[in-house]
């Protein structure tokens, strides 16, 4: 009998969690897509940009990147550059905003486990970052004839991505506590590790010391793992670039469920 009462109140549980999470993603999928024209055509123009300036103009003087044509080369960079920087945008707008209007502090106090509230607003990010990614791809069709080496590793260096970054930008918008502070990271952090990541190079084109000195950089093993998987070249070990990338998942895991038991910065 009390076996019974247990499993049913553990359904019962489940239910409820899994409702509290389709109701965050559910908002975080209505608060980007209500304004698509400022969420995901942005990212296509940006972009679009950049291959006319880097592949068009600059890449006609430089010919081609280990073996393979510039244009096709910094292509899975440019993508990644979208989706890094969407999926970190997405969340950390979207927990400051609800946090700046108390709407977090509703959540907090219900009996929705801080798991759950996390891995609602991480939804949201990789959702709008495999859309933007999605988009840019299609445009860089127009650009460059672009095969797909491995479309499994492609995907899981996606996902994984977009993962990480909505991480990042949780705890960004968790230490925010005013609108200027949700700039800084990607003006400071985000833009300067993903021009330094291997996008628009090769890093063995480097001197040995700044050579090393970039494999401390994370962006580095996400756009080699991730051109590895269109193009099939890769300055970095596949399996290291996946360990690394595993590894920082885990850590802003922790950090985010960690920060959020402690309510930093969460409660006024």
């Amino acid at each position: 009998m009390s076996k019974n009462i247990l499993y049913t109140s553990r359904a019962k549980h489940s239910k409820l969690w899994f409702i509290s999470f389709q109701t965050i993603v559910a908002k975080e999928l209505n608060r980007f897509l209500r304004i698509w024209l400022q969420t995901l055509l942005p990212p296509a123009i940006t972009m679009s940009l950049y291959f006319l300036i880097f592949g068009s103009v600059i890449g006609n003087r430089i010919g081609e990147m280990s073996g393979i044509n510039y244009m096709s080369y910094i292509a899975p960079g440019i993508i990644m550059m979208a989706i890094i920087t969407n999926t970190y945008g997405n969340v950390v707008s979207s927990f400051f905003g609800a946090k700046f209007q108390r709407h977090i502090e509703e959540i907090l106090v219900s009996p929705t486990p801080n798991i759950i509230i996390l891995a609602g607003y991480v939804t949201g990010g990789v959702c709008r970052g495999i859309l933007v990614g999605l988009i840019v791809t299609a445009i860089t069709f127009f650009f460059t004839p672009l095969k797909i080496y491995s479309l499994p590793i492609s995907i899981s260096v996606v996902v994984l991505t977009a993962v990480l970054f909505s991480l990042l930008g949780f705890i960004n918008g968790i230490f925010a506590k005013k609108f200027d502070d949700i700039a800084i990271v990607p003006t400071f952090v985000l833009t300067p590790l993903t021009y330094l990541g291997g996008v628009f190079y090769s890093i063995d084109l480097l001197p040995p010391f700044w050579k090393e000195l970039s494999l401390i950089n994370p962006v580095l093993y996400m756009v080699n793992a991730f051109r590895f998987g269109f193009l099939g070249v890769s300055d970095i070990d596949l399996l290291q670039a996946f360990a690394v990338i595993v590894t920082f998942i885990l850590l802003m895991i922790f950090l985010c469920l960690y920060f959020m038991k402690k309510s930093f910065g969460l409660r006024s």
